[in-house]
């Protein structure tokens, strides 16, 4: 099944976009899209700040697994969540790393990595993709934007082992 766009909030600016229109681009990069569960706002503790620790700091994290040295830790693998809060109930400095990478020549922060639903627009994305509020989950989109697996934010050693099965690791010099 393809990833069909949806309305969030950037939570860096409070606009209003659609999540796969704005952060989906054919540039040949896998995407995790973390759908956060309830009471997530706050990451430090919760089963999404324990995947971006993952993804940010595991030797076998498909992140640092699979980018090459000296190429923005997005470069092969771009990650996004989606907070079930208001965006302005969810505190920027609580946020993990992964969703605030140092990117480019001069290691700019990039803050366009966090959305929230739209409660304006009246179409919130948790209910449109039937994602459990309670658990939440991650979404893994393929380059040609179609679902590669849905998996728990718990399941660390399943989404390497996904990854491991068609990617090769960097290079170690």
């Amino acid at each position: 099944m393809r990833f069909h766009s949806a309305p969030v909030v950037r939570h860096c600016d409070a606009k209003p976009v659609d999540l796969s229109a704005a952060t989906v681009q054919a540039d040949g990069r896998w995407r995790l899209f973390l759908f956060a569960g309830s009471g997530h706002e706050r990451s430090a503790g919760t089963p999404i700040g324990d995947l971006c620790h993952f993804l940010a700091q595991a030797s076998h994290s498909p992140l640092r697994r699979h980018t090459p040295d000296g190429m923005d830790i997005d470069g092969v693998i771009d990650v996004r969540a989606v907070f079930q809060a208001h965006h302005q109930d969810v505190a920027l400095e609580d946020m993990p790393s992964i969703l605030l990478p140092q990117k480019g020549r001069y290691g700019l922060t990039d803050y366009e990595k966090i959305f929230c639903p739209d409660f304006k627009g009246g179409t919130d994305i948790f209910d449109k993709r039937s994602i459990n509020r309670e658990t939440g989950c991650i979404v893994v989109v393929r380059p040609d934007q179609y679902i590669g697996t849905v998996l728990p934010l718990t399941a660390h050693a399943e989404l390497a082992a996904y990854f491991a099965r068609f990617m090769r690791p960097r290079r170690e010099d």
